[in-house]
């Protein structure tokens, strides 16, 4: 089989948000569940936003809008584990953007990577529904 890998850009981290696994993000495996890691993601790139007084919907005053998403599972997420996610930028267009995303936790000591994941983002006019360019203010937070 085949499996999907990611090219993480050759930058740091440009935000790492922290996020303990709760009860409920456990599946009937008794593990985080696959669902629950993009609503994680999804949390970890809201937090980036919000450090520079963002939201989705109006990001220096425009808004976005995920138009893929990749994630690649590489160990299990267990209830209580406190995830670190680091959030590194590539491919900035003038209406586009990619957000990887390293998932790790550390248990005995040991740093374990629980996933890799990648978010394409496109900016967005909600209320004319099209594309549009990215604002300046983002294009910095991006930088």
């Amino acid at each position: 089989m085949s499996r999907v890998k990611l090219v993480f850009p050759l930058t740091n981290p440009i935000f790492v948000a922290h996020i303990p696994l709760r009860i409920t993000d456990m599946n009937y495996g008794n593990h985080l569940g696959n669902d629950v890691m993009l609503s994680i993601i999804h949390d970890a790139r809201m937090q980036f936003l919000a450090s520079h007084g963002f939201t989705e919907l109006n990001a220096g005053g425009v808004g976005m809008i995920m138009v893929d998403v990749t994630i690649v599972y590489k160990n299990e997420g267990f209830y209580g584990d406190n995830l670190k996610i680091e959030i590194f930028v590539h491919e900035i267009t003038p209406k586009s953007f990619e957000l990887f995303y390293k998932i790790t936790t550390v248990r005995k000591e040991a740093v374990i990577l629980i996933a890799e994941a990648k978010t394409g983002m496109l900016s967005y006019n909600y209320d004319e529904k099209k594309v549009t360019a990215t604002s300046q203010p983002l294009l910095d937070a991006l930088q």
